[in-house]
């Protein structure tokens, strides 16, 4: 176990997708913590496995976390699952491209302004969604997944066809665009937009909707007092139907095989899976108010 982690001693924990795509930011933020701090420590581990030995071996000093919102899950499902996310401060300054989960729990956009909240802001105890698998849940839990965006493949310049300033290569260009039929864009399983389920969705032990009404879409947050807030979009089939909402500390979704998106993961297909709240189980470094 852990032991209690002294406030101006960190453990930079530096994700290697951030240092790929936004050096500079990574390099300011450790230029602050370094400055603010009395004792800065710095890892930079080169995959999962390495991420969660720094982690377990924190010792006294709190751990701040440098990375998008898979490096901040990441380092949240490991405090939980070692049974020491009680009893730690997390803080993470978010660099990379997808920063929209620690942006809505309130860390600041900047560089600078999230090293700054690490050194100078306050403790926030935040609720989070724990299911029977030991997944963690901070912001939203979705169903079915928000499809993705499908990325094109350009034919052409897959082929390495460029004119290079000669004319007579457009024209080749131009017919071979004709010859042949563009590529359909890759899509993984995930990302094909799926029909209405018919889902099992119990608050509490109580059903809100049973498998014989199908179900375009399925929202569980964490709400206010330890309780979650689910909101479910029966199918309409004419008139607008009126989502059904429930509060409770327990959520049981279970019926055909589903996939869900909890905050930036997408998981599944499974047929039957529960979130419990856990009330102000992480403690996160904030702004101070």
């Amino acid at each position: 176990m852990a032991t209690s982690p002294t406030p101006d001693q960190l453990l930079v924990i530096i994700d290697p997708a951030a240092r790929r795509t936004d050096g500079e930011s990574v390099r300011i933020a450790k230029d602050v913590l370094s400055a603010g701090a009395a004792s800065t420590k710095v890892c930079l581990p080169e995959g999962p496995e390495e991420f969660a030995r720094v982690l377990a071996r924190r010792g006294s000093r709190r751990p701040v976390v440098i990375g998008d919102d898979r490096a901040l899950l990441r380092a949240v499902g490991l405090l939980h699952r070692q049974r020491t996310m009680a009893e730690c401060v997390l803080s993470v300054v978010p660099v990379g491209a997808a920063l929209g989960v620690a942006h809505a729990l309130g860390v600041p956009t900047g560089a600078v302004a999230a090293a700054r909240a690490v050194l100078d802001g306050a403790e926030r105890r935040l609720d989070v969604l724990v299911d029977d698998s030991d997944g963690v849940v901070l912001g939203a839990l979705r169903i079915p997944p928000v499809p993705l965006a499908p990325q094109p493949e350009p034919a052409v310049a897959e082929a390495g066809l460029t004119d290079g300033g000669r004319p007579w290569l457009r024209t080749y260009h131009s017919l071979f665009r004709t010859w042949v039929p563009p590529r359909p864009s890759r899509l993984s399983p995930a990302d094909v937009p799926p029909g209405p389920a018919r889902l099992r969705i119990e608050v509490d032990g109580v059903t809100l909707v049973d498998l014989d009404q199908p179900v375009e879409a399925v929202s569980v947050t964490p709400g206010p007092s330890g309780t979650a807030v689910v909101e479910v979009r029966p199918l309409s089939l004419g008139a607008v139907a009126a989502p059904l909402e429930a509060r409770g500390r327990t959520v049981t979704v279970s019926g055909a095989d589903f996939r869900y998106r909890a905050d930036a993961m997408v998981a599944g297909p499974v047929r039957r899976r529960t979130w419990t709240v856990r009330e102000g189980a992480l403690g996160l470094m904030l702004p101070g108010r």
